[in-house]
């Protein structure tokens, strides 16, 4: 470790249950007073009962780090205390540098939790995949509220841990930043749902078919990336996290480690949250019992095939029918689309980022939704499903239900659920049955085969090597405390 803390170590905290033990059994903020007691902390300053402004530190301040500063700064709710970035001399850090002059800064998070953990409430995580999990873990069990961009684990196994954590700490908030799960889609699927417009889904095609970003490798490559010099004041040791070694390469970092299997989760794990979030948690979907890759282009031991067609089988819900939901992605891998499906607009709810900013050319991000009666189309994040055809849409626009308008937004409805207002709308027990989808999806791309999956144990039948990956391979030494 990087810094030898007199505090209750991290691994004893961890062990004894973190919140539970240091008894953070009180609604709203979490009690640092209390919290100091127990582990012997300073408290620092407090947020007060007069303004209930939540102090977060945010680990992860550059890209997408950065749009969830300005969108947590604009809710008016929050005091950023503390930076944490492994590339603190990046030119993409430096907006967030200028914007927080007073937050302290740190390139280790465990470092930041060991010197000011007494010092904020909450924490805003935004770095790549593998390390969502022990940033996450350590924040819960140091009383710490949890916003940590999607997907919220890489493994199907630490996602398992992250929700038992949750589920040992309620009084803890949790939201996973699929942002849509705030937005128009997920209050209207509700609301048709409940009136009865949205019954008997027995098919969802979710694609994402704009150009690769990620994916310019040589196929044929059968080692990892010759190592680069290393950019002045980067971390890379801490940026590996629990990943085995890796010599930088520019490829990895800062952002292309989605399409490696050692990082990311590809563009299912990118986009599919986005994408079936709501269709995941109204139809009670759970895990599927089959996952069928059923195209695969340029599969590689390395890094994400450049198509996937993926079939996630999930059986009868109590009334519901069964569901296939297959997952689409790659520039000519288009689903098939149905009569009076329309146009494909660019979707305005998708938050700019050069990372996200090219127009798909053939069919923009979302999802196709077959049910015995109706069929509905949609984008992505909260974009609001339509009836198709539009003649179809017209006839029914008169029975069609409101949809509930003026909820806060993804940002806040995290801070007020840490004040104790509101609870989250994409908590770790929601988001987290998806994430370990994502996985399952993952797995079947990297073996290239059928899996048939226990959805009572969470384990795959008769694939003792796919079993393994539920797991994965084992973290660092000094990373291993976060999975005891």
């Amino acid at each position: 470790m990087k810094t030898k803390s007199t505090r209750l170590s991290r691994r004893e905290f961890i062990k004894t249950g973190g919140v539970a033990a240091a008894g953070l059994m009180m609604g709203g903020l979490a009690p640092l007073d209390a919290l100091a007691a127990t582990a012997g902390q300073s408290p620092g300053a407090a947020a007060t009962a007069a303004t209930d402004r939540v102090r977060l530190a945010v680990i992860g301040i550059g890209n997408r780090g950065w749009d969830n500063i300005r969108d947590f700064i604009k809710t008016g709710m929050c005091d950023i205390v503390a930076l944490c970035d492994v590339d603190l001399d990046a030119g993409f850090c430096a907006p967030a540098l200028a914007e927080c002059p007073n937050a302290k800064r740190f390139r280790d998070f465990r470092e930041m939790f060991d010197r000011i953990t007494g010092e904020f409430d909450a924490v805003a995580i935004a770095i790549p995949d593998h390390s969502h999990f022990p940033a996450a873990m350590l924040a819960m069990s140091t009383g710490k509220h949890v916003y940590v961009e999607k997907p919220m684990a890489r493994t199907f196994n630490e996602a398992r841990l992250m929700m038992d954590m949750a589920r040992r700490n309620p009084r803890l908030a949790t939201q996973v930043g699929n942002q849509g799960h705030s937005g128009a889609n997920y209050f209207q699927f509700k609301a048709w749902m409940d009136a009865g417009i949205i019954k008997d889904v027995y098919r969802v095609d979710a694609h994402m078919n704009s150009v690769r970003r990620w994916h310019s490798y040589d196929q044929n490559m059968r080692k990892y990336l010759d190592p680069q010099p290393m950019p002045r004041g980067l971390d890379w040791d801490t940026w590996l996290g629990t990943s085995m070694w890796h010599d930088y390469h520019e490829l990895y970092h800062p952002g292309e480690w989605r399409s490696w299997y050692d990082f990311g989760m590809g563009a299912l794990g990118d986009w599919g949250a986005h994408i079936l979030d709501s269709v995941h948690e109204f139809l009670m979907l759970g895990l599927p019992d089959e996952v069928d890759p059923e195209r695969l282009d340029g599969r590689n031991d390395f890094f994400f095939p450049l198509a996937s067609t993926i079939r996630f089988h999930f059986p009868a819900r109590g009334a519901m029918p069964p569901v296939e939901v297959r997952w689409w992605d790659g520039a000519d891998n288009l689903p098939p689309l149905p009569e009076g499906y329309g146009a494909s607009e660019r979707d305005p709810s998708i938050p700019f980022s050069p990372q996200n900013s090219e127009v798909p050319d053939k069919l923009n991000p979302g999802k196709i939704i077959y049910s015995k009666e109706l069929t509905f189309k949609g984008a992505t994040h909260g974009s609001p499903l339509s009836i198709i055809p539009a003649a179809k849409a017209r006839e029914m626009a008169s029975s069609l239900p409101g949809v509930p308008s003026g909820q806060s937004n993804h940002f806040a409805n995290f801070l007020l659920a840490c004040r104790g207002e509101e609870s989250t709308r994409s908590p770790f027990e929601i988001h987290g049955p998806l994430s370990q989808m994502f996985s399952l999806g993952v797995i079947a791309q990297r073996l290239g085969r059928k899996l048939i999956v226990d959805r009572v144990n969470g384990s795959i039948v008769g694939d003792p090597i796919a079993n393994a990956l539920l797991t994965g391979a084992p973290p660092r030494l000094e990373w291993q405390q976060f999975y005891e």
